[in-house]
């Protein structure tokens, strides 16, 4: 590959729904996709997931769109590249301290655009192994717990069969307890988005009682030895979220028992290449992976579905469908759930979808093409 090109698009898309964590409430979903183009005219598609404030992580839509301009771009455009895992070879990007959102974006448009011209769909080319993705749901924290059992109903309904609440001090045990009374036999797990201490760690433990799957990142994002010994007390399983933002802090967590799950979100760690060293440091420790979702437009869903068919991905998704979030996706075909609570892995070259460029253009805000 040698990179003509590279262009970026900041969009502005609205959600069907306002979707609320401990974090804050999200109803306008601002995102950044990175497009490549080879010599040939073959091109790639990637997505940003930095947000528009610094509360997920400290990047923004702003540091990463200065980031890629500045610093990825400049590596990038005119350099030749046998393949992607070539990114991590470029002494400048390895010289880039985290950004790994920036870093995912460019990343995941060259794997696109390298599996495009092998003619090849992204999954295989990456080592997937099933044409099947599990589903899962993720449900924000709601105006009451009425709304919140309304909503788990119709998701049900839906065919999702794995549903994941996101909790907060004073919306956790007894909306659970209300939830799990209800619907008493459904796959249920919830998300705390760092909101807890351990000081909460008796409160947290009345979790146990209601057969949850896991509860993910109780903790504060950096207090790794925290959730260590906060697992020690729990009988319910911790996955951690924002703490692994590297396969080195993957390894640091396994090593102190601070997790026996990880989720694995790419734009966290950094893209695909990062994803799966995580993903096969836990196959070889014995431990669960699953792939976690960031409000993704059908680009970035591509990529998540991609890592999605790796062989040690042993739990639901948060790969939602495309009608999920959005009246209508950026990408033909959109993502569609099944009545099995699984979406299909495409067959075609890249991540298997196209981008409609009309859409991208009646959302884009700003672009920037770098050549």
């Amino acid at each position: 590959m040698r990179i003509k090109s590279l262009a970026l698009y900041l969009l502005e898309v609205r959600l069907r729904a306002p979707f609320e964590t401990s974090f804050g409430l999200t109803d306008v979903r601002r995102t950044i996709l990175v497009q490549v183009e080879d010599k040939t005219g073959e091109i790639g598609w990637g997505e940003v997931v930095s947000g528009n404030g610094p509360w997920y992580s400290y990047e923004t839509i702003g540091t990463s769109w200065h980031v890629i301009r500045d610093y990825i771009a400049p590596e990038v455009v005119g350099k030749e590249m046998e393949q992607p895992r070539d990114f991590w070879s470029l002494r400048k990007i390895r010289g880039i301290r985290g950004h790994n959102m920036a870093k995912a974006g460019v990343e995941e448009a060259l794997w696109d655009l390298y599996s495009r011209m092998l003619s090849k769909p992204l999954y295989k080319v990456i080592g997937g192994i099933r044409n099947k993705i599990l589903s899962g749901i993720s449900i924000g924290i709601k105006k009451s717990v009425y709304e919140l059992i309304n909503e788990v109903s119709k998701r049900l309904e839906e065919g999702y069969k794995r549903i994941k609440l996101k909790i907060k001090p004073g919306w956790d045990v007894d909306v659970i307890d209300k939830v799990r009374k209800a619907y008493p036999n459904i796959l249920l797990q919830v998300d705390a988005n760092a909101a807890y201490t351990l000081e909460d760690a008796a409160r947290l433990k009345m979790l146990d009682k209601y057969n949850l799957l896991m509860i993910e990142q109780p903790l504060n994002f950096e207090d790794l030895v925290g959730h260590s010994r906060l697992a020690k007390e729990l009988a319910t399983p911790i996955c951690l979220d924002e703490s692994i933002k590297s396969p080195y802090l993957a390894w640091e967590a396994l090593e102190i028992g601070a997790c026996s799950i990880i989720n694995i979100k790419p734009g966290r760690v950094g893209g695909i290449i990062p994803s799966i060293q995580i993903h096969d440091l836990c196959m070889k420790n014995s431990k669960g992976t699953w792939i976690g979702g960031m409000l993704e437009t059908g680009v970035g869903r591509g990529h998540l579905v991609a890592l999605a068919t790796l062989p040690n991905i042993r739990y639901y998704n948060d790969i939602s469908a495309s009608n999920r979030y959005y009246e209508e996706d950026i990408v033909e075909p959109p993502w569609i759930l099944n009545p099995d609570s699984t979406i299909n892995v495409p067959e075609k070259p890249g991540i298997g979808v196209e981008v409609v460029e009309e859409r991208v253009r009646s959302r884009t805000l700003k672009k920037l093409v770098i050549k």
